[in-house]
């Protein structure tokens, strides 16, 4: 049975969520990458494309404990990571010391405009509500160069859920939003994106997942 969010509070609890439960996350989460290697094929591309659009910091909105920060600076982008849970920064910075971890909200980016050679969403768009994607997509539009890459992880489906409760037990109250490529991809239109590519699949990441690789389109003349 779905259930419709209410969107009023989503940041907060979404916030609350993630402090609560970042200490037992990372540890769900750590290893990870080493049991999904198309996803790792996936950043590998991501990042030989900012490579070869000449380098620049890339950053990864919705980063958790850095574990996909970590993983862009060891294949050698300038990565840094952005959450919104202050518990989670706290956690990333602790297991990747000397890394650039900061507080921040993707529906409010504090990045310069132009400032950005790549942006990462990786399985973080998952809470944010429908009628907020497009001011979020805005956002990355704003910040990357043109031409940038941008590359979303998601969950695919149709309806969101509400998690009461994960990473170890612990409380929680977050929509789990599940969604199409074509979706995304429309909203990803609509905001100055061009999408390169898509595919679904089955991992470790995702009992459905999708990858999404897009660009942002150059300013009108």
């Amino acid at each position: 049975m779905s259930v419709e969010p209410n969107t009023d509070d989503w940041l907060a609890d979404t916030r609350t969520s993630y402090d609560t439960v970042a200490a037992s996350y990372a540890d769900q989460v750590r290893h990870l990458l080493e049991e999904t290697p198309e996803e790792r094929a996936a950043l590998a591309h991501f990042a030989d494309l900012v490579r070869t659009g000449g380098g620049g910091p890339v950053a990864d909105v919705g980063c958790g404990p850095g574990r996909i920060t970590a993983h862009l600076r060891h294949v050698g982008v300038d990565a840094f990571g952005v959450d919104l849970s202050p518990g989670m920064i706290e956690v990333a910075r602790r297991d990747h010391p000397g890394l650039r971890f900061e507080v921040g909200s993707m529906t409010d980016l504090d990045l310069a405009d132009g400032s950005m050679a790549g942006l990462v969403a990786w399985y973080s768009l998952i809470h944010v509500p429908d009628d907020e994607i497009g001011a979020v997509f805005g956002h990355f539009r704003r910040v990357l160069r043109p031409g940038g890459p941008l590359l979303l992880g998601f969950h695919v489906g149709a309806e969101p859920q509400l998690k009461t409760q994960g990473y170890g037990g612990h409380p929680m109250k977050v929509h789990v939003h599940r969604r199409q490529p074509g979706r995304l991809t429309a909203w990803l239109n609509d905001a100055g994106f061009t999408v390169e590519a898509h595919r679904t699949l089955t991992s470790a990441e995702s009992t459905l997942g999708g990858i999404l690789l897009a660009r942002r389109q150059p300013d009108a003349r």
